[in-house]
């Protein structure tokens, strides 16, 4: 079986080739810049946003692991758009593995609408399809809100809901969904516990004994009452094992 794995410089992308490196499968990687191991698999250049070295990437492959996505910049173009095309040239893949996230038809930010979007243009192609959406990723989470703090203080929306979870598990979680065959629309893959952003906050700070301290700022608008809501959670669904403890213990970086 010919494995596809495209974004393969993205945080996911990583991930998926640090679980495929020691495996028995062959597998292609795709993206625009060469990843650090490339030399593991065989590297095709492509661009999604143009549609270059697409066909290329694709050719003799049986499944593909979508994890390309542009969550800042062009995410309609790359997303909407760009995967729209692509499946236009995969008549004869067999199983095409779509990243999704929880809670994006609830959340009011552009990217999630456009992920969205992509999930009904996947569903409404030929292509035999497995949707599977997972909760933020704790690096995602530790990054956009707790990796620089202020004059010894972390500002941050305190009352925002997180059900984050380990990026080599959820591409475990990939992987394993290969050999299952396409399922279409399937059961979230979440974190183990919810928490809220300000006991990450206070978490991390135990946890790297910062001297930090944890300033709790309520932001106005729909999309803040979203996160606090937790309509990015799925508490039903904790699937994950490693907690965000765990990763601030053994942080590894994507």
């Amino acid at each position: 079986m010919n494995i596809l794995v495209t974004g393969s410089t993205g945080q996911l992308g990583l991930a998926l080739l640090d679980q495929f490196i020691h495996s028995d499968c062959n597998v292609r990687i795709t993206s625009r810049g060469k990843p650090d191991n490339a030399n593991h698999f065989n590297w095709v250049h492509s661009d999604i946003l143009t549609g270059e070295g697409l066909e290329e990437a694709a050719k003799d492959i049986d499944v593909i692991i979508h994890a390309a996505t542009s969550p800042m910049k062009n995410s309609k173009s790359i997303d909407v758009t760009g995967l729209e095309k692509f499946l236009s040239q995969l008549q004869h893949i067999k199983h095409f593995i779509y990243p999704s996230i929880v809670g994006i038809e609830n959340i009011p930010f552009k990217y999630y609408r456009h992920k969205y979007e992509a999930e009904g243009v996947l569903k409404n192609s030929l292509i035999p399809y497995t949707i599977v959406r997972a909760t933020q990723f704790h690096s995602f989470v530790q990054k956009m809100f707790l990796s620089k703090p202020l004059l010894k203080r972390y500002f941050i929306p305190g009352d925002f809901k997180f059900q984050s979870v380990d990026t080599g598990e959820f591409a475990q979680h990939l992987i394993g969904l290969i050999n299952v065959g396409p399922q279409g629309r399937i059961d979230d893959f979440g974190g183990p516990e919810i928490m809220t952003l300000g006991e990450m906050a206070e978490l991390q700070i135990k946890v790297n004994k910062e001297k930090n301290k944890v300033i709790s700022l309520p932001l106005p608008g729909k999309l803040s009452k979203a996160y606090v809501a937790g309509r990015n959670t799925n508490g039903t669904r904790k699937t994950g094992k490693v907690t965000f403890e765990q990763f601030l213990q053994n942080r590894r970086f994507y």
